[in-house]
């Protein structure tokens, strides 16, 4: 439910119990057929994924959001607050297939229909991106900028300011929890020109993890650490912790010379501080190819291999690497 600055837990938990009406037959239509095709945006489209109806209005209203607003995190977030239907009400008043409460709609929804997704989803992708801005303003808050700005939609940016992180209700936390988990489902595997003799997954380098996600500390610019830090000396080789492309590779600012692969389960990996890159822009690896040399470019007080995993290509879209990591098979 998108949320005004602050609702109870009681109103969450009412906004997430929908009296659904039934589909009407151009929006039933527009999800029938047979297997997925591939939209721009790389959702995954076809019955139990991603309508086609609606998989453009995701892929423009992430697009237009300049925070690294990934459309799998809305399109997740459609499928848990209404299931992709427009006409999806909840006794808290919510409304539409993004569930705007009428003050977040008067906000949000610039004299549009609620009801009309072609309204509604370009404004989710407004709120969910204000909210995401504001998460990036927070280091030291519990949770990752997109989990934060998902647990200000549910709950209100109040809350999410008042527990310095994710509400400790059950609705939100689920909420947050079921949507992360669904990004990927509702991704569409890219596996165009990504070698099929992978490799298989691993770290990156052969070292232990040293300054851990999330620590906080003055040392980088957001006031916490997006990745995992690996100590290694200059002229460690740097590795593809899996078969990927590379959709960036040179310079990149305080991360110093960095490569960003997309892996074929629509997530990234970065990896910074680089002396030198290997790779060039629109080229694949597979798992394990030296894909750089470590160095202590950028923003770093010491040689250092510094990785994250992202659910969009750009700063701000983080999660914890560990994790990821261990779902791949990796040992960490």
């Amino acid at each position: 439910m998108a949320a005004a600055l602050a609702v109870s837990p009681l109103a969450v938990s009412l906004g997430l119990l929908f009296l659904v009406t039934t589909w009407g037959e151009d929006e039933a239509a527009a999800s029938s057929g047979g297997g997925y095709t591939l939209s721009a945006g790389k959702l995954r489209v076809g019955p139990g994924y991603v309508p086609a109806a609606y998989a453009g209005l995701i892929e423009e209203a992430a697009a237009a959001c300049d925070a690294g607003l990934p459309a799998g995190v809305l399109a997740a977030q459609l499928k848990q607050e209404s299931g992709f239907n427009p006409k999806a009400k909840s006794p808290a008043k919510a409304r539409g297939i993004a569930q705007f409460v009428p003050g977040t709609w008067n906000q949000w929804g610039r004299g549009g229909n609620v009801w009309n997704p072609k309204h509604a989803i370009p404004a989710q992708g407004r709120f969910m991106c204000s909210l995401l801005k504001e998460a990036k303003k927070h280091p030291g808050y519990d949770g990752s900028p997109i989990e934060l700005a998902l647990a200000g939609y549910n709950a209100g940016w109040g809350a999410v300011q008042r527990y310095h992180g994710i509400p400790p209700y059950k609705e939100t936390r689920n909420y947050v929890r079921v949507i992360m988990g669904n990004v990927k489902l509702l991704t569409a595997p890219d596996t165009s020109g990504i070698p099929e003799n992978s490799g298989g997954w691993g770290l990156p380098v052969k070292a232990p993890v040293g300054t851990p996600y999330h620590q906080a500390g003055s040392a980088w610019s957001s006031g916490y650490h997006t990745g995992i830090d690996f100590a290694v000396p200059i002229g460690t080789k740097v590795r593809s912790i899996g078969p990927a492309k590379v959709v960036a590779a040179g310079p990149g600012g305080s991360y110093g010379n960095q490569v960003v692969l997309r892996h074929a389960d629509g997530m990234y990996s970065q990896y910074a501080h680089m002396a030198r890159v290997k790779v060039s822009v629109g080229g694949t690896v597979q798992g394990g190819q030296v894909i750089g040399i470590s160095g202590k470019t950028g923003n770093a007080s010491g040689p250092h291999l510094h990785l994250e995993i992202r659910t969009g290509p750009a700063y701000g879209s983080d999660i914890s690497p560990v994790p990821y990591l261990r779902k791949q098979g990796v040992n960490i």
